[in-house]
């Protein structure tokens, strides 16, 4: 007669299967503390009891029926400790008359193979990966679990959260407070094309709006270029297209401050777009900017 597992193992073992079970299907770790969690924790230890005090009646009556010799054996198998019942099973080596009994009628180069049940624990780890393969397909299937498309819309709203509240708590940017910098181009150049290109064409070279890489200037409220083009851009001119996009709230300060700095950097730091480069004509003044 085998021995039988300890309701307490049983429940380590329900505890962590319910653990993982959760984990697959809410994504974190809140559901410790739910009280459904633990609920079911609790009924699911209730049945583990009831199941070993069923097994307990049911090893009592086949305890009767066995000889003096076999319940002799079976109790002193009984004091060995658990775990060591279980290490003994997966790594213990037979003995020569165990060896006979599961010995296998062929073999090679003398070399005999023995019919040997498979350690409960790799048979229980198998069968966990079985379980645990079919929960997971259907937490991946009918779930957001282990979506990377739903794991990056999550992480995106995350970032743009922060974001708005970066911004809301974060004094807006004006025309004094404004400054260049070059991590500020690549965004620059993002709004110039969302916004910008309709005038003043692909990088800034000029069309219906004037060319922005020369150095002639219609409007120079400012005595820098940089903050020239702030003012430039966030009142507008009157009398033409170019509209007010701060003041009529299409852009932010840090907005026009990026658009800014995009246009400071093909002003200053790269080579102008002339004429014969498909670039428009010079208007206005020639501008003696400050240095910035």
């Amino acid at each position: 007669m085998k021995q039988r597992t300890p309701v307490f193992v049983n429940i380590l073992i329900i505890l962590g299967l319910l653990i993982v079970f959760y984990y697959l299907f809410v994504q974190n770790y809140s559901f410790l503390a739910s009280p459904y969690f633990w609920g079911t924790v609790a009924i699911s230890a209730i049945l583990a009891y009831i199941h070993s005090a069923i097994g307990d009646l049911i090893e009592n009556n086949r305890f009767k029926k066995l000889s003096d010799e076999e319940k002799a054996a079976y109790l002193a198998e009984k004091k060995i400790p658990f775990l060591k019942r279980q290490y003994d099973a997966a790594f213990k080596k037979q003995s020569e008359t165990e060896e006979k009994d599961i010995l296998i009628d062929h073999g090679f180069d003398g070399i005999m193979e023995l019919d040997n049940q498979l350690p409960k624990w790799w048979v229980g780890l198998f069968y966990f990966g079985t379980v645990f393969c079919i929960v997971y397909i259907c937490a991946y299937s009918f779930t957001d679990f282990a979506h990377p498309l739903s794991e990056y819309d999550a992480e995106y709203k995350e970032q743009m959260a922060s974001i708005d509240e970066y911004n809301k708590n974060q004094p807006p940017v004006t025309i004094e407070t404004a400054v260049f910098s070059e991590d500020n181009i690549a965004a620059g150049e993002e709004i110039f094309k969302s916004n910008c290109v309709s005038c003043h064409s692909d990088g800034g070279k000029g069309g219906i709006g004037p060319n922005l890489t020369d150095n002639f200037w219609n409007n120079q409220p400012e005595k820098k270029l940089f903050k020239n083009v702030f003012h430039v851009v966030e009142n507008g001119v009157t009398g033409t297209a170019m509209q007010a996009w701060g003041k009529n709230g299409v852009l932010t300060g840090t907005d026009i401050q990026n658009v800014a700095a995009y246009v400071y950097h093909i002003n200053q730091e790269l080579p102008p777009i002339t004429t014969d480069k498909g670039g428009a004509p010079a208007y206005g003044d020639e501008a003696k900017w400050e240095k910035q």
